[in-house]
């Protein structure tokens, strides 16, 4: 299920652009404006909903931090659990994590080691806002399955797709990104 035209328009006209940001010659996708735009807002949660209402999901594991907005309202409304995947050294309780490559250096995310509360092979769709490189993302996947889960679909508010990290992204799980940006 992908948006209609109506719903395309509605959403996008929510995003703002950040000229130059974060550096001279890029134009930043800013979608936190989204957030503070109702109909914006319910149109994209409502477009999630019939998305994955029939997917069978067991859980939605949000990636830190936007993707603990949209991931725990979609899990509301589906009504399954939420995971959170953080950065290194933000969650309280026993962890696995995966690293990944920056540009310069390396970097981590965590994730409870009982997140999918002992649920043999649990059907978990990753979320977040945007994907580029997708080195977060891929980290993201790879912890879902590393404890036994499976990621069955990644899923983004917007998707770079000039940038390589879908294409990666695409090894390891099913990727939706609600709008695409060439």
């Amino acid at each position: 299920m992908t948006l209609t035209s109506n719903e395309r328009t509605i959403i996008e006209s929510a995003i703002r652009d950040i000229p130059d940001f974060p550096q001279k010659g890029i134009v930043f996708k800013d979608i936190t404006t989204i957030l503070n735009d109702p109909e914006a807002f319910t149109t994209l949660q409502d477009h999630l909903k019939k998305r994955y209402e029939s997917y069978d999901l067991d859980f939605i594991a949000g990636i830190d931090a936007r993707g603990f907005i949209f991931g725990a309202t979609l899990a509301r409304d589906l009504g399954v659990g939420f995971v959170p995947i953080r950065k290194k050294g933000k969650l309280p309780y026993t962890t696995v994590s995966e690293k990944y490559a920056l540009e310069y250096g390396v970097d981590e995310v965590e994730m409870h080691i009982d997140a999918f509360k002992d649920v043999k092979e649990a059907r978990v769709l990753l979320i977040d806002d945007l994907i580029a490189t997708g080195g977060t993302a891929n980290a993201a996947a790879s912890l879902i399955n590393k404890v036994g889960a499976e990621c069955i679909e990644s899923c983004f508010i917007m998707g770079l797709t000039f940038l390589e990290g879908i294409k990666t992204l695409e090894e390891k799980t099913a990727v939706y990104s609600v709008i695409e940006v060439d």
